[in-house]
């Protein structure tokens, strides 16, 4: 059995996809871009502010969802340029430093609405 997470103090899903899915003891969120739920409007920056406004997206799914980031299992960071890695790095240590997650970050040729970052989680529920 599935169910489907929605918040409002996440970004609304603009095409068929749910902000999160939790099954099978599991949360498995939609990738996360720098959308700004309260304005529906990408936030301008570097990768750094990017990345923050990311993580705060998906904690507020994850929350949603009943769980929170210190239960994350695995993080997958899709990167426009690995020259960003350093400064998403230090701002996603931020939110991991304790017990992070397990990690794959690539570099992506191109990600929605040209953003910098853009990451989804596999989180315990």
């Amino acid at each position: 059995m599935k169910e489907i997470i929605s918040t409002e103090k996440g970004p609304k899903a603009i095409g068929p996809y749910s902000q999160a899915v939790k099954a099978g003891g599991f949360i498995f969120t939609a990738g996360q871009v720098a959308f700004d739920p309260a304005t529906n409007q990408l936030v301008d920056g570097d990768v750094a502010q990017q990345t923050a406004r990311v993580l705060e997206n998906l904690k507020a799914i994850v929350e949603a969802a009943g769980s929170s980031l210190d239960r994350a299992v695995k993080a997958t960071v899709y990167l426009k340029e690995m020259n960003d890695f350093a400064p998403m790095n230090e701002v996603y240590g931020k939110y991991f430093a304790n017990n992070p997650p397990a990690r794959s970050t690539v570099e992506a040729a191109r990600l929605p609405r040209d953003v910098r970052v853009e990451i989804d989680l596999i989180v315990l529920a």
